[in-house]
């Protein structure tokens, strides 16, 4: 005897929130410990490494950081998926300028004395206190987004192993010659008393409106007393002026100014742009060489005595004629073009004391007494003043231009001469682009153009900071720089001192000092400069494993990285930095694929603004929508393309509308179906994933689909396009659910070949989840956890599965081919029938497909049954003549596309195109171009109109997508609108089952009372509506009192009224033995969550229960007391429990006076009838509260057995 137990198939909620359901699928991964299970399951596969780079912990993680952190953990989950062990180590940026800045705010620091007053160990003490402020809801952010990565084994550029392998780095670079000191021209931040590198300059740009002066330089001698005339942005500049710089080659010119009598020199195009034409009087022009040497009087005279060397005018080739007046002052120690003229002409030596009269705050200090104290900035607006009453000011305006900030404090930038540590990179150029050429980049474009240009450009780089707070450039000085020592280890430095090292800080390191190798020498001191932050971020890849003192085979077996990810914006930042040291070091990138994406702009595309509120919170966008909907929303948008992206709450909300509801409705009916199918054939579902095949050629269709899709995936992921592989997903929807599933749902509800049609739809559901995991990992877990109940499985987590391998056996091109070509067909049909206004429901006479190609109308011929059905349609013809319909093309451009390439030649064209006839225009379809008037225009530029001069316009309505052609016939008999009709009535009944939240296993009977000829339609069309529903559709007059009402609703249709009644049926399912529903009223259940009905068997084999039986079974399920039992008359039960059978038995109070309801027809609990060896008995499958029974199925059956 084979037994078999019934299936319980879990039932799928009708609505959903995804928020909610994420929270309960993190729950559950925190209990398997999913992420850590994943890695253990993957340990000794080969390795696929990922560099994450650090994050500053000082601020809350923005939509940029959860941009760049979703395509890190798609790229890596997917790696994963492909057999790969992927480590996924989160790091944190802890020194620099973010950290000290929110210190020097709270403390209200102002520069290097007031750190001095407090101590560099109260200081950094201070810092090390906020520099994981944020670290938990970092942690709390990323982890709800779905991201998995360890934040346990962490890295942090504080810990001292993190610091030893930079200081390995440094010595190595040292010992190649790459390290120098420099006094050079730098960006410097005066809020934070510091040189910036020059691609953190390029990270902040804003348009300010700054003052544009014009100063008279009288020369010397000059007969005339004709002076220069110098232009500048910077005023402040002016009182450390030691030359001008002309170009040699441009055309300048002599003049006077008729009005004032006064003679000035400047580039003659420029004169205009200060001097009204009619003011000025050209005496002479000439080129700018032969103004070299020429002396003029300071402009003030702070540094008078260099005039022996300098107020001369030098020539070069970076002055411009595109604004100023073609002389700019030189101010060495605060331009680089400055400096660099004025030391090849003498003005200056290298190795002086640079003529820099500001402090570290950008104050002004001796011997400029005239602005004294003042910030420079602050100081321009006296400056002027100043030249105005000195004479010299010729004219002011205001210019607003592009000019750079500091990216920490937002402050404005200035140039000018510091002393600082340098890694020589100039000479390295051509290297950087050979190592960048060999990576790989997505997009392209971004390593080919940004970062390839700003590499031919590349700087040395200032890698030092006169900051506190930061990994201490380890170079140990003798006072008059004669003797220096680069340590490269904590072991060296020790040997070196003699002293125990256990941090390298500077409250620790600065008083270490190493006896000089020279008898008598005093000892060497450490210079007092830290290192940047991005040579600490940048040299990552090594000290995330305190390379070389740490994991070297684990370093040299898996460098260079496999991939990392961040935003254009950092094409100046890290990818810069990781490269430049990896170059110098190992002379190879550090990575081998890297994904840039673009930049997350605020919905009004300005930068998100926590000030200016112009964002929503993340979070809230994550409680309202799930993660997953921002996920898919932020990786399948132009930003991945290394666009910017305006942010706009409803693209999220329509990622849950357009994709996830769709996908989740055709899971759920999955679902919904699968139980139908057990339950009515009493057969166990089984999927077994070798045994995929179907006859059916829709099943076909989608599982060959599916496993093109699955192709398409692995080759696109492969060169990491997440642009084009996320738009081929979310349409993957529109084809399972508007065609799969909306043409297969009868035999997925269990008509025909049912369980073909439900076995492929779980296998490619089951595949889409497993290719959409990496994306939206919730979802695709919480549909795994549902499905694994139904597979022969113990893999707890649908990541920890690997993505199947394309089965090319089931790839079907020539069928996907012919459901491309019935898709078109279809939707050109409706199309035509929303242009007519004429509803699905009403079918009409005929449709007729025109197409030159037979093998397409092979194809529709094939699967015309569907085109019939989706269209309402009585008949389908096809043929490869038009001309037989009398129906010619004519050919107009598109305006918009055509008119903006060809601009004057447009009209030409545009008359050529309709000038061409018919057998011209079959030409170009074909070529898919065609040459008008010498200009090719592609076929997708011009608009085809069909022209039908002898078809009967009222009968047929012509559609077409330039290359099939469909005509319709629109005139719909009387019999098409009756049945039209009946269509709209089984409408109506559907909706009002979703209203009620029914099921399609719930069982019901539905009445209908209406009048006149919608009567006599609705009477007419009974069986076709019964057919449709699969429900009895009967007059509401032979409805029975004790049907019990589910819902009811009146509604008016074609101009009369109909009202619908739905009840339980009365021939649903009946125990096969006696029994009785239980309803308690006026009483509370102390069982089954305070339910209140319950169902009990009278009759198990021979033993039948009695009053006192029954009263222990209520007891059982309910646990109350002091009650008696009514039938619905409001009698009183027999102790034999006579004439009770099928009835509802109501518990009452024994002191009560009870309103009783409504009894029912049907038992209150699912059963289950059952015929096994000879014994026929029910079993109650689920208890009051609708949680399903558990029971051993054999265990069953023995008792009926033992009660026979």
């Amino acid at each position: 005897m084979t037994e078999t137990k019934p299936q319980v198939i879990p039932r799928v909620p009708e609505t959903v929130n995804f928020p909610a359901e994420e929270e309960k699928i993190l729950a559950y991964w925190k209990e398997i410990d999913a992420f850590k299970n994943c890695l253990k399951q993957s340990k000794g596969k080969p390795k696929y490494t990922f560099y994450d780079g650090p994050p500053f912990a000082t601020g809350l993680p923005h939509y940029g950081h959860i941009l760049a952190g979703t395509i890190k953990d798609v790229v890596t989950r997917y790696a994963h998926q492909q057999g790969f062990h992927v480590e996924r180590r989160f790091g944190w940026d802890c020194h620099g300028l973010p950290v000290e800045y929110e210190i020097d705010k709270t403390l209200g620091i102002k520069g290097p004395d007031d750190v001095m007053k407090m101590g560099i160990a109260n200081y950094n003490a201070e810092c090390r206190k906020i520099v994981m402020r944020y670290s938990e809801d970092w942690e709390k952010i990323v982890g709800r987004i779905g991201r998995w990565i360890d934040f346990k084994n962490d890295y942090k550029t504080l810990y001292p192993w993190f610091m030893e392998t930079l200081w390995w780095i440094f010595k190595q670079l040292y010992v190649k010659g790459l390290v120098y000191k420099g006094n050079k021209v730098m960006p410097y931040s005066t809020a934070c008393n510091t040189p910036l590198s020059n691609f953190e300059t390029g990270q902040n740009y804003k348009d300010v409106v700054d003052p544009a002066v014009t100063v008279n330089l009288p020369l010397i001698d000059d007969k005339e007393g004709a002076g220069l005339l110098v232009w500048t942005t910077t005023p402040w500049t002016l009182p450390s002026n030691l030359a001008a710089c002309v170009h040699p080659e441009l055309i300048y010119a002599r003049f006077k100014q008729i009005s004032t009598k006064k003679i000035y020199i400047m580039l003659e195009c420029r004169i205009e742009t200060i001097f009204p034409i009619e003011d000025i009087e050209i005496l002479k022009t000439f080129p700018g060489k032969e103004l070299k040497g020429l002396k003029y009087e300071p402009i003030f005279n702070y540094f008078s005595y260099l005039k022996d060397k300098g107020f001369r005018v030098f020539v070069d080739d970076y002055v411009t004629a595109e604004s100023g007046t073609g002389i700019v002052h030189q101010a060495p120690y605060f331009g680089e073009d400055d400096n660099r003229v004025c030391l090849a002409n003498g003005a200056i030596v290298r190795d002086q004391d640079p003529i820099c009269p500001i402090d570290a705050r950008g104050c002004f200090i001796q011997p400029v007494t005239d602005f004294l104290g003042q910030y420079v900035k602050d100081a321009d607006k006296n400056i002027i003043a100043k030249l105005k009453e000195m004479g010299k000011l010729v004219h002011q305006s205001q210019i607003k231009h592009s000019y750079p900030f500091c990216w920490r404090s937002d402050t404005p930038l200035i140039y000018r001469a510091v002393p600082s540590w340098f890694i020589r990179v100039e000479h390295m150029r051509d290297q950087l682009q050979k190592v960048t050429s060999d990576t790989y980049w997505v997009p392209e474009f971004v390593r080919d153009k940004r970062f390839a240009n700003w590499l031919k450009e590349a700087r040395d780089w200032s890698v030092s900071r006169n900051r506190y707070w930061g990994t201490p450039i380890p170079i140990w000085s003798s006072p008059d720089g004669s003797e220096i020592i680069c340590v490269g280890s904590i072991a060296e430095l020790e040997e070196l001192s003699g002293k125990k090292v256990t941090d390298l800080h500077r409250e620790i390191v600065d008083d270490i000092e190493i006896p000089s190798r020279i008898p008598g020498n005093p000892p060497l001191k450490r210079v007092p400069e830290v290192f940047d932050c991005w040579f600490e971020s940048g040299s990552m890849p090594y000290a995330q494993l305190h390379y070389p003192f740490e994991n070297s085979k684990d370093f040299d077996e898996n460098f260079p990285a496999n991939f990392i990810a961040e935003g254009i914006d950092q094409t100046r930042g890290w990818f810069y930095t990781l490269t430049v040291i990896s170059t110098a070091l190992f002379g190879k990138a550090p990575f081998k694929n890297l994904v840039c994406n673009g930049l997350v702009l605020a919905s009004d595309g300005f930068k998100m603004s926590k000030s200016k509120k112009n964002y929503p919170d993340p979070l809230e966008i994550v409680n309202k929508y799930g993660a997953d909907a921002l996920r898919l929303y932020l990786i399948n948008s132009p930003v991945v393309r290394a666009e910017n992206l305006r942010f706009k709450e409803e693209g999220v909300r329509d990622v849950v509308k357009d994709v996830f509801l769709p996908w989740y409705n055709a899971f759920r009916f999955l679902l919904q179906n699968i139980e139908i199918y057990v339950q009515g054939n009493n057969k166990k579902f089984v999927y077994e994933q070798n045994s995929i095949g179907s006859d059916n050629i829709m099943d076909k269709w989608i599982l060959s689909f599916t496993q093109s899709l699955l192709l398409y995936v692995r080759k696109e992921m492969e060169l990491y396009r997440l642009y084009n592989v996320i738009p081929r997903l979310t349409k993957f929807f529109d084809y399972l659910t508007n065609w799969y599933v909306r043409m297969n749902r009868k035999r997925l509800k269990g008509e025909n070949d049912s369980y073909s049609a439900l076995i492929t739809l779980f296998d490619v559901l089951l595949n889409i989840i497993k290719m959409m995991a990496p994306f939206s990992p919730f979802l695709s877990e919480t549909m795994y956890q549902y499905m694994k109940k139904l597979l022969d499985t113990q893999t707890d987590s649908i990541h920890y599965l690997m993505l199947p391998t394309p089965k090319e056996s089931l790839i079907d091109l020539n069928i996907e081919r012919a459901v491309a070509h019935m898709q078109t067909v279809i939707e050109l049909g409706r199309v035509i029938r929303d242009r007519k206004t004429i509803p699905i429901k009403y079918p009409l006479p005929e449709i007729i497909i025109v197409h030159r190609n037979r093998q397409y109308l092979d194809d529709i011929i094939l699967l015309k049954d569907y085109i019939q059905s989706e269209l309402n349609v009585k008949k389908i013809s096809t043929t490869n003549d038009k001309t037989k319909f009398g129906i010619t093309l004519r050919a107009e451009p598109d305006h918009k596309i055509l008119g903006s390439r060809l601009k004057q030649d447009f009209k030409a064209v545009t008359s050529g195109l309709k000038a061409l006839t018919d057998d011209e225009i079959n030409g170009i379809i074909e070529t898919g171009y065609g040459m008008i008037v010498g200009r090719r225009v592609e076929l997708s530029e011009m608009r085809l109109i069909f022209k039908a001069e002898r078809l009967n316009s009222d009968q047929y309505e012509v559609n077409s997508d330039n290359d099939v052609l469909v005509l319709m016939d629109v005139t719909p008999d009387s019999s098409m609108q009756d049945e039209g009709t009946a269509r709209e009535i089984v409408n109506r009944v559907q909706k009002l089952r979703k209203k009620a939240h029914l099921v399609p296993t719930d069982q019901i009977v539905v009445y209908y009372k209406t009048e006149g000829d919608l009567s006599r339609i609705a009477d007419g069309y009974k069986e076709f509506i019964e057919n449709t529903l699969k429900t009895p559709f009967r007059k509401s007059e032979e409805r029975k009192i004790t049907d019990e009402i589910i819902i009811e609703e009146k509604q008016n249709l074609k101009d009369s009224k109909i009202e619908i009644i739905l009840t339980k049926i009365n021939g649903i399912e009946q125990p096969l033995v006696e029994w009785v529903n239980i309803q308690l009223v006026g009483l509370k259940s102390r069982y089954c969550k305070g339910s209140t009905k319950g169902l009990v068997l009278l009759k198990v084999g021979e033993k039948v229960l009695k009053l006192d039986d029954l009263i222990e079974e209520v007891n059982k399920l309910f646990n109350i007391e002091n009650y008696k039992f009514l039938l619905q008359n409001g009698e009183e039960i027999d102790k034999n429990l006579r004439n009770v059978d099928g009835k509802v038995l109501f518990v009452v109070p024994i002191d009560g006076n009870v309103q009783l309801p409504n009894g029912t027809s049907g038992p209150f609990c699912k059963i289950l009838n059952f015929d096994e060896n000879g014994v026929k008995g029910t079993i109650i499958l689920e208890n009051p509260v609708g949680n399903p029974t558990k029971y051993d199925y054999h265990d069953v059956i023995k008792l009926w057995n033992d009660a026979k």
